[in-house]
């Protein structure tokens, strides 16, 4: 089947391409939001509004002042979200774009949003955090850095915390018409946020079997 030059998700698989044919994996985020902002393209993950399982979570896990981080924030839903629920929530994004455009849609946030990069964060983020949130993020990294991504994820979360993670069910795809970006995160990837001192605390299939929702704990 030929592709739709209208489907967002086209345009974004050739920025990708193009990134990840220069060797910069996480590349192709930057230029998709400078366009989206300029009106020139389409955001397709984009919903105006955060993700269901999290808001049914916040809503029975109130912040109480706990730091929150929010893995790669797009525009802002999850994080203003948990703000909302009294956590003292940063959130971060590779794309100065992407910060720009949230900071312009939420221009009187809590929330301390800034530029940085998973495969390289901030060495003073490691176990600083109560609650670490990450929600379709590393799926959009190629494989062959995603044991670099998960494992910041699992560093960020502080003695005691806790790390929500969400991602679309290789398992639930067939693999063989599946084009990129994303790349879905199979059991045995999503299992191996369980690292550097983190553990598993449940790891459930939702939304019929399509999407991943796990849990994380690092030992007080």
């Amino acid at each position: 089947m030929p592709e739709d030059p209208s489907d967002p998700d086209v345009e974004a698989r050739r920025r990708a391409e193009t990134a990840l044919a220069a060797g910069d994996p996480s590349g192709w985020f930057e230029p998709l939001y400078a366009a989206a902002e300029a009106g020139d393209a389409v955001l397709p993950w984009f919903r105006g509004e955060p993700c269901l399982e999290l808001a049914a979570w916040a809503r029975d896990n109130p912040g109480d002042g706990k730091r929150a981080l929010v893995v790669g924030c797009g525009m802002g839903d999850d994080a203003e979200l948990l703000a909302e629920s009294g956590y003292d929530t940063a959130a971060f994004d590779v794309s100065p774009s992407a910060i720009k455009a949230v900071l312009n849609r939420f221009p009187d946030t809590r929330v301390a949003y800034r530029t940085a990069d998973l495969l390289d964060p901030p060495p003073e983020w490691r176990h600083a955090f109560d609650l670490v949130v990450e929600i379709l993020t590393v799926q959009s990294l190629p494989k062959n850095v995603r044991g670099t991504a998960i494992g910041s994820v699992s560093g960020f979360v502080a003695p005691g915390g806790l790390a929500l993670v969400s991602a679309v069910a290789e398992e639930s795809i067939d693999l063989t018409t599946w084009a990129g970006p994303p790349w879905p995160l199979n059991g045995a990837e999503v299992e191996s946020f369980a690292r550097d001192g983190v553990a598993a605390r449940s790891l459930d299939r939702i939304r019929d079997g399509r999407r991943w929702w796990a849990e994380f704990t690092r030992e007080a």
